[in-house]
């Protein structure tokens, strides 16, 4: 049995990307960081991509978390930033991947539901139950994309062990078995 347990979660974004590690020892959750990437700055959709790729094996290599875990693209009616937001995960599953570490996708709403109960929850409230949750006496970023970063990390420990409307992938060679069509 695993005594120790390090959980990067990651809500990609093109314009703010938030990162939350968790730690969970005996069944004890802790945050252990926090962090959000501001990408407005950067010129192009390209310099955005590759400081998400390098700033995600930064922390992968700063925190060696065991697993992975990001929100998938949420569906919504503008195709382009659709496609931005894919390309964004899409870069950070292949910095995990790139250091063999599992990962596994979750919905918004399953994302939302397992931290608060409501699958329709706002930011804020999701913000509100990780503070309480994690015996946080404030929350340590005010942006909310952070916060999601976490929620992500919660919500895939409150997960291990099922496997119920997520995706995972233990490597290059595993993505591509559950994905045939994606390959040329």
């Amino acid at each position: 049995m695993i005594s120790e347990k390090i959980i990067l979660g990651i809500d990609p974004g093109t314009a703010i990307m938030g990162f939350g590690i968790i730690s969970v020892k005996k069944g004890k959750m802790e945050m252990v960081s926090i962090h959000e990437l501001i990408l407005k700055k950067y010129p192009n959709h390209e310099t955005k991509l590759k400081y998400i790729f390098d700033r995600t094996l930064a922390l992968i290599d700063e925190y060696h978390p065991d697993e992975v875990a990001l929100e998938a693209p949420f569906f919504g009616k503008n195709v382009q930033s659709m496609l931005k937001l894919g390309r964004a995960q899409g870069v950070a599953m292949a910095a995990s991947l790139y250091r063999n570490i599992p990962i596994t996708e979750y919905s918004p709403k399953k994302i939302k539901m397992a931290i608060t109960g409501n699958g329709n929850a706002s930011k804020e409230q999701v913000a509100g139950m990780l503070q309480n949750l994690l015996n946080l006496k404030e929350f340590p970023t005010k942006y909310l994309d952070a916060s999601d970063g976490l929620a992500v990390a919660v919500c895939h420990h409150f997960n291990s062990g099922t496997i119920a409307n997520t995706k995972s992938f233990s490597g290059w060679e595993s993505f591509l078995k559950q994905n045939p069509d994606r390959l040329k």
